[in-house]
C-alpha cells in the first residue's frame, strides 16, 4: 500500500510537470520563455518582454475558421463567376472577369506578371482556405500530409495578398474616371466577401493550438526557468510548430522542420537581399511601369509620373496612397533593413534600444507587401483598358522590376531573425505574459 501511495504520488508530480511544461513557450521574436497563463474566450497571451502576441482563445476555435473559411471560398467561386469591373469610353464598352486578368496579361506575351496575379491572389487564398477547413475539421488524412499542410499554410499566410489586390482596383477606379464611367460587375461584391471572411479566417486560427490539436509538443527532457532566453538555457524553439527543442536538436521531431538556435546566415541572407532589391528599385523607378496608348499615341509612364499626373488632376489622396505605397514604403523600408542588420551586428545595448528596433521591424514586415498595390494597378489597367487603337494600357518593364523589389524585400525581413537584436540585453525574469482582451 505504501509503494502503491508512493507511485501514485509520483505520476502526480509527473503528470502536473507535463501540464507545466505545456505552458510553456518561447517568445519567437525575443526568445524568452514564458508560462502562459489560463485564457479566457476572447483574450490573447502577450509576451511581457516585446509584446508580440504568443497564443490566443477562440469561441469555437473549430467551428468558426471552418466557417469563414468555406464562405470564403465559396465567395470566391461568385467572384470568378461574373463580371468583374466595367468600363465605358465614347460609347465602347470593356468589361472583365476576375479569371480573366490571367488570360489577357498571357495573350499580350505579359506571362510572368498574370503568374504573380494567379499565384498571389488566387492559388495561395485557395490554398490556405482548404488547409484551415481540412486541419480544423480533423480531416481522416494522414499525420504527415497534416503537418506539411499546416506548414505551408503558415508560410504562405504573409503571400495572401487579396486585400492588396482589392485596394489595387479602387486606386485604378480613380486612374479610369478620368478617361470615361466606371462600373462594377457582378462579382466585386462577393470579392469583396472574399476580402474579409479570408482575414478572419486567418484571425480565428492560433497557430499553436493548431500544432497542439496535430499532435502534442515534445517533453523537455530537464526543468526549464520562465524569464530566461532559451539561448542561455540550451534551448531553441521551432519557428514551423512554435515547439521547445533542445539547442543542439536541429530537427523538430513534431513538424520536421529543421532549424538553429538562430537562423544560420541571417544577417549575411538579409544584407544580400537588401542589395539585390536596391540594384533592381533604381531602374524601376526610372524605367516605364506602363504604356498608355491613345488614338496611336504611345506614352509611357513611371511610378512618379503617375504620382504627379493625379496630383494635378486633383485626386490627392490617391496620388499620396501611391506615393507612400510604392516610393516612400520601399526606400524606408530598405533603410530600416540595413539599419536592423547593423544594430544586429552591434557591441551591446540597453532595453530600450531593443523595444525601438523591435518596433522597427515590425513596421517593416507589416507594411513591406503593401507596396505590391501598384504592381496590381497595372494589372487591372492592362486588363480592362483594351479598346484597340481608341485607348489601351499595357505592363511595361519597369512594374516587373518593382514586384522583383517588393518580393526582395519580403525575403529579406524574412530571413532577419529579430532575437538577434534581444540578445544583448539583460534578462528580467516574469513569471507570466500579459493578457489582453480581443
Amino acid at each position: 500500500m505504501v509503494c502503491s501511495h508512493e507511485n501514485h504520488k509520483q505520476r502526480s508530480h509527473e503528470t502536473d510537470g507535463e501540464q507545466q511544461q505545456d505552458n510553456l513557450m518561447l517568445c519567437p521574436q525575443c526568445d524568452m520563455l514564458v508560462a502562459l497563463p489560463p485564457l479566457a474566450f476572447g483574450s490573447k497571451a502577450v509576451c511581457p518582454r516585446c509584446k508580440t502576441t504568443l497564443s490566443s482563445r477562440w469561441a469555437e476555435p473549430r467551428k468558426q475558421p471552418i466557417g469563414y473559411a468555406f464562405s470564403a471560398l465559396l465567395m470566391l467561386v461568385l467572384a470568378n463567376l461574373f463580371p468583374f469591373v466595367n468600363m465605358r469610353v465614347a460609347g465602347i464598352t470593356s468589361e472583365i472577369k476576375l479569371i480573366q486578368i490571367p488570360q489577357v496579361m498571357v495573350a499580350e506575351n505579359y506571362a510572368s506578371m498574370a503568374t504573380l496575379f494567379m499565384v498571389l491572389v488566387q492559388l495561395i487564398p485557395t490554398f490556405c482556405m482548404l488547409a484551415i477547413i481540412l486541419l480544423c475539421a480533423r480531416a481522416r488524412i494522414p499525420l504527415g500530409a497534416k503537418v506539411w499542410m499546416a506548414k505551408v499554410l503558415f508560410q504562405f499566410k504573409t503571400w495572401c495578398m487579396v486585400e492588396i489586390f482589392l485596394a489595387g482596383v479602387l486606386v485604378s477606379f480613380v486612374k479610369l474616371m478620368a478617361y470615361g464611367d466606371i462600373g462594377i460587375g457582378t462579382s466585386f461584391i462577393p470579392y469583396c466577401m472574399f476580402c474579409l471572411l479570408q482575414v478572419r479566417a486567418f484571425q480565428c486560427v492560433d497557430r499553436r493550438w493548431l500544432w497542439q490539436d496535430i499532435e502534442a509538443a515534445p517533453q523537455l527532457e530537464h526543468p526549464a526557468q520562465v524569464g530566461r532566453t532559451g539561448l542561455r538555457q540550451g534551448l531553441r524553439s521551432c519557428q514551423c510548430c512554435t515547439a521547445i527543442l533542445p539547442a543542439e536538436q536541429l530537427r523538430c521531431t513534431r513538424c520536421h522542420s529543421i532549424g538553429h538556435a538562430r537562423r544560420r546566415h541571417s544577417l549575411q541572407w538579409t544584407m544580400s537581399l537588401l542589395v539585390t532589391s536596391i540594384m533592381l528599385y533604381i531602374p524601376s523607378m526610372a524605367m516605364p511601369i506602363m504604356i498608355t496608348e491613345a488614338l496611336g499615341n504611345k506614352m509611357p509612364s513611371t511610378v512618379m509620373a503617375g504620382v504627379i499626373l493625379l496630383w494635378g488632376e486633383g485626386s490627392y489622396p490617391v496620388a499620396m496612397v501611391i506615393f507612400i505605397a510604392s516610393v516612400m514604403v520601399p526606400s524606408l523600408k530598405m533603410l530600416a533593413i540595413g539599419w536592423l542588420c547593423l544594430d544586429a551586428n552591434g557591441k551591446g545595448k540597453d532595453r530600450a534600444d531593443s523595444e525601438r528596433m523591435h518596433l522597427i521591424y515590425e513596421i517593416v514586415e507589416f507594411v513591406g507587401r503593401w507596396s505590391m498595390i501598384d504592381v496590381f494597378v497595372i494589372a487591372v489597367l492592362s486588363a480592362l483598358v483594351r479598346m484597340g487603337q481608341l485607348m489601351s494600357i499595357y505592363p511595361a518593364t519597369g512594374a516587373l522590376l518593382f514586384a522583383g523589389v517588393v518580393i526582395l524585400t519580403m525575403f529579406a525581413a524574412m530571413t532577419f531573425d529579430p532575437r538577434l537584436t534581444w540578445d544583448r540585453v539583460n534578462e528580467t525574469i516574469k513569471k507570466e505574459p500579459q493578457g489582453e482582451g480581443k
